[in-house]
């Protein structure tokens, strides 16, 4: 009675687990896909696709497996763990050997063999329960607790795994998760299977083992030689918080960040590009007491608008909280920006900045967008029509508003594609602008107002610029015929197309990998 009991409890707990760790390795397969490839909605939808289609290529092959059922199913568990405890790590290894187009056939191969072998599990389950103990609820009670376990697989991931584990260690340790599934009805069930097939299931899962082990306690040393491999230079600091991957690297006298992989500003030319953003728009608002920086947390654009001595409050909006307190305490950011965080005159509010702009019903004489490239679909919404009609409404009835707006070079569509959107959102006037940072190449940025801007008249007088130059503001806004693209569409929530010119226009450019 109590060997049934426990029999029974063995079978209980890995009908629950096999269902946590199928979906914990499809969420780990689509946003390790989403990281690189970039557009997140599309990437889920075609890991979803194809992994239900080879979940249920798995069912219907079980129909061919009569006999060992118990046998077959451990085997299928260590095979699934090994496949599934690798899938993270070995993507990362073949995203930085092959190109754009491969890498996205290689991740459908992966989730096609771990849907199949996950489609295997439940049939298998079924099978041994009914042997063991019939019942016409089996299957009712098999695929209840599968769905229990796929409920808390999707609870943990978001709130849990991604935040504090990352997708690199989680795919291990949910890879020896299902090894140890294998390993718990061995070891009850040992009795029911052959001693020969049991002995090589021993050696088997005993070799397996020692290799995961070896896996985890190495798998900060593989990820930092993975990282040594994507950036050029010595990473000083690097933290995965509920939002992004924030890194820090150092070499020589370039201090750069980046953010999920994609970089944000080198020490060595970021003024360039911050006194392009900044300065324009703030010289030609005819008021700027209050100033609001949507994104920017690493407060560069703020040091910049503190230049300007009628300032007297800067809002900075910015979603994650632990890109402030890297810039109030990394001695490498917390130089080039000077301190500025510790200014009484600015306020950082760690929010979305679509929510804030709904939320907040003050008025700001100037509004700096500088948030990151629209490489996904939480970004691309602000840059839509939606998120600049509330700008619009938070901007004073003089007040101007700059976003940058990519590259007008490499991508082209896009750029345009912004200040179709801006126009599209009420904005009477838009003046599209670029300036050469050479850590980036040609960058776009574009001034919006509902009041006609000169400008010809920008000064520059009392202000510390290391680029800017006044008798030189006319190039700014001057682009050559090959990169003007009239009559875009304009980008909405409904309607996301910006996201789409952005990773076609990256694609055609780049003859590298693709770092989203």
């Amino acid at each position: 009675m109590i060997d049934s009991k426990r029999e029974k409890l063995i079978l209980v707990a890995s009908i629950f687990i096999v269902g946590l760790c199928s979906i914990i390795y499809e969420l780990l397969i689509s946003t390790t896909s989403s990281y690189f490839l970039g557009n997140s909605i599309k990437q889920f939808s075609i890991i979803i696709g194809v992994y239900m289609a080879a979940m249920g290529l798995g069912a219907y092959l079980s129909r061919l497996i009569k006999k060992d059922l118990l046998y077959k199913f451990i085997q299928v568990e260590i095979l699934l763990g090994v496949i599934g405890g690798i899938s993270v790590p070995f993507l990362y290894f073949t995203f930085s050997q092959v190109d754009y187009s491969s890498f996205n056939w290689i991740v459908i191969l992966v989730i096609g063999v771990i849907g199949t072998l996950t489609g295997l599990e439940i049939p298998l389950l079924t099978g041994v329960m009914e042997k063991l103990y019939p019942s016409d609820k089996n299957l009712s009670n098999v695929l209840s607790l599968d769905y229990l376990g796929a409920l808390a697989a999707t609870l943990i991931f978001p709130f849990f795994l991604l935040p504090w584990v990352g997708v690199f260690l989680s795919s291990l340790i949910f890879g020896f998760v299902n090894v140890g599934v294998g390993f718990m009805n061995l070891w009850v069930f040992k009795d029911k299977i052959d001693s020969g097939k049991r002995k090589v299931l021993w050696g088997t899962m005993a070799v397996v083992t020692l290799l995961f082990i070896a896996s985890l306690f190495l798998s900060e040393k593989m990820l930092n030689h993975w990282h040594d491999d994507l950036y050029r230079d010595r990473i000083v600091y690097q933290q995965t918080t509920p939002y992004q991957t924030l890194v820090v690297t150092k070499g020589k006298e370039d201090v750069r960040l980046y953010i999920d992989r994609v970089i944000q500003f080198s020490s060595v030319d970021e003024y360039r590009y911050h006194e392009s953003l900044v300065h324009l728009p703030m010289s030609l608002s005819p008021y700027k007491k209050r100033v609001l920086i949507l994104g920017g947390g690493e407060a560069l654009a703020a040091r910049e608008v503190l230049e300007h001595n009628e300032v007297e409050e800067v809002y900075i909006v910015d979603i994650d909280p632990a890109m402030f307190e890297l810039s109030k305490t990394n001695p490498y950011i917390k130089s080039l920006n000077g301190d500025c965080l510790s200014n009484p005159k600015v306020k950082t509010i760690a929010q979305d900045a679509m929510v804030f702009l709904m939320e907040n019903e003050d008025l700001f004489d100037v509004i700096i967008s500088d948030l990151p490239d629209p490489t996904n679909d939480n970004i691309a919404r602000l840059y839509s029509q939606e998120f600049y009609t509330l700008a619009k409404m938070r901007l004073s009835p003089n007040g101007v508003l700059v976003t940058q707006a990519t590259s007008p070079f490499h991508t082209t569509s896009t750029f345009w594609c912004i200040d179709s959107t801006l126009k599209s959102a009420g904005f009477n006037h838009t003046y599209p602008y670029h300036a050469y940072v050479p850590s980036f190449g040609e960058w776009g940025f574009i001034l919006a107002s509902n009041n006609e801007l000169d400008y010809q008249s920008i000064s520059f007088k009392g202000l510390k610029t290391k680029y800017l130059e006044e008798d030189k503001i006319e190039k700014l806004f001057s682009f050559e015929k090959d990169v003007i693209i009239d009559n875009i569409p304009h980008n909405t929530l409904d309607n996301p197309i910006l996201l789409e010119y952005y990773l076609k226009d990256w694609e055609r450019w780049s003859r590298e990998k693709i770092t989203f």
